[in-house]
C-alpha cells in the first residue's frame, strides 16, 4: 500500500499514540513503515512537525537505519544474511541465485511489487547458516537448489493473502 496525501490522517493517528517527545522518533518511523512499507517525504515531515524536531533529524534517522526505507518495499522482503558464518557457508551465491530467479539486484523490488531483496549483516542465527529470512519466516541451511522452491512457496503464500 503506497501512501498518498489522503493517508496523512493515518500517519497522524499513528503519531497520536506517542507523546510529543523526540525520544519516540525511531518508534514512530518504524510504525509508519510497518503501515506503508516505506517512509514518504510527507510522512517524515509530519513526524518532524509532530515531535518538534528538524526535518533533517528525521531524515538522518530514516537513512541511518537499514531497516527503514525511503522507497516502497515489496510485500515480501527477502533478507539474506551476509554475516561471517553465512558468508563462509555460501551467502554470496544465494544472493546471486535470488537475483537471477527474480531479475532484481540487492535493494531492488520486483516489477509486480511482491519481492524486495536485501542483504543484511547478521540475523543472529549463525548455527543455521546460511540464513534467508522472508518477512517473519526463517529459512536455515539454505542451498542454491532450494531457492526456486522458497520463492514459489512465498509467491503462493502471497497469492493466498
Amino acid at each position: 500500500m503506497t501512501e498518498g496525501v489522503g493517508d496523512q490522517t493515518a500517519v497522524q493517528e499513528i503519531l497520536g499514540a506517542y507523546p510529543r517527545d523526540p525520544r519516540h522518533l525511531l518508534a514512530a518511523l518504524q510504525d509508519i513503515q510497518a503501515e506503508y512499507s516505506y517512509l514518504s517525504v510527507e510522512s517524515m515531515k509530519e513526524v518532524a512537525r509532530y515531535l518538534g524536531v528538524p526535518e533533517s533529524q528525521v531524515f538522518s534517522v530514516a537513512t541511518f537505519y537499514k531497516a527503514l526505507s525511503l522507497v516502497p518495499l515489496g510485500k515480501k522482503v527477502i533478507k539474506v544474511c551476509t554475516g561471517t558464518a553465512c558468508h563462509l557457508r555460501g551467502a554470496p551465491r544465494l544472493v546471486e541465485a535470488i537475483e537471477g530467479a527474480l531479475g532484481i539486484r540487492d535493494g531492488e523490488t520486483t516489477a509486480d511489487g511482491v519481492f524486495t531483496l536485501q542483504t543484511v549483516n547478521c540475523v543472529g542465527a549463525c548455527a543455521m547458516a546460511p540464513v534467508v529470512v522472508v518477512n517473519e519466516r526463517v529459512y536455515g541451511k539454505v542451498g542454491i537448489a532450494q531457492i526456486p522452491e522458497m520463492i514459489e512457496t512465498e509467491r503462493e503464500d502471497e497469492a493466498e493473502e
